[in-house]
């Protein structure tokens, strides 16, 4: 393939290439446990990309969730890519490996609206239906209504990216008084409501009884949206998640897992630990 083509591809560092190692790990037990009963399961990208993307480590190009998705024996039942990029959603569509196929379906939109519309409504509990959702996006650009909705329905595992580098760029500062209205606007989008100040934030008052906010750890605003998933979110079991890194060893972001079922939570958990000491 050309550098031209290469070009196309977004280029991924070490920790990408873990994350999809986990998710591929994660499908493969989901798809042998699922097929021994009568359920006709799905896998779900909400923000899929191309299909592939290029290794910073190897410098070659290697497949994304999706390729890795339709790989899976045994398979799942079908499969939905969702992209807002169209550009990505016509190299998902010429794909060799996905172009024509019946079992995949390939949609073009904003997911948290795609999802709730189009996709979720096919994976009813009660239709014998189920779903392992990954929601991977690139920053603060996830509505709580499609994680709170997946929780209602019983039918679903997922896996969510939690920015906290974005968080922490653009609303969770230390002057929270810089925050712009948007950026605060989309962190309570993703949270669901305006908690999440709570949850980064305390205040007190000094010796001259003036007020003092103060920020919070990233430990403990992870922990406040995990505790969120069960209790608001309708996620009873939620594993500790496994913190994201880029080259320069810094968290970019939490990769989180959501369950009905403790096994699956075991399971996701298992998984996390074999990676959670790996260094760059």
């Amino acid at each position: 393939m050309s550098d031209r083509s290469f070009s196309r591809f977004d280029e991924i560092g070490y920790w990408s290439e873990i994350k999809l190692e986990i998710l591929k790990e994660y499908a493969k037990a989901y798809c042998v446990i699922l097929s021994k009963h009568r359920f006709q399961f799905s896998y779900i990208d909400g923000f899929s990309g191309p299909g592939s993307s290029l290794s910073e480590t190897s410098g070659e190009l290697i497949p994304g969730s999706p390729l890795n998705a339709i790989r899976i024996r045994p398979a799942f039942s079908s499969v939905f890519l969702v992209d807002l990029d169209g550009d990505k959603v016509d190299q998902l569509r010429s794909n060799p490996e996905l172009y024509g196929r019946t079992d995949v379906t390939i949609l073009e939109g904003n997911c948290n609206e795609v999802l709730l519309k189009d996709v979720f409504p096919l994976l009813r509990y009660e239709d014998f239906r189920r779903g392992l959702c990954v929601l991977d996006p690139y920053g603060l650009h996830l509505d709580w209504r499609v994680i709170e909705t997946a929780g209602r329905m019983r039918s679903i595992d997922l896996f969510i990216n939690f920015p906290i580098m974005d968080m922490n760029r653009n609303v969770l500062r230390r002057k929270h008084e810089t925050v712009s209205p948007k950026d605060a606007a989309r962190m309570t989008t993703f949270w669901g409501d305006e908690s999440w100040r709570d949850a980064a934030y305390e205040w007190s008052t000094d010796l001259f009884g003036e007020e003092v906010i103060s920020k919070k750890s990233n430990d403990d605003v992870v922990h406040a949206f995990r505790d969120r998933l069960r209790t608001d979110g309708g996620f009873p079991h939620v594993p500790d998640p496994i913190p994201m890194r880029n080259n320069r060893n810094a968290v970019v972001y939490y990769l989180m897992f959501a369950s009905q079922k403790e096994n699956a939570s075991k399971i996701a958990g298992d998984i996390f630990s074999k990676y959670r000491n790996r260094m760059y």
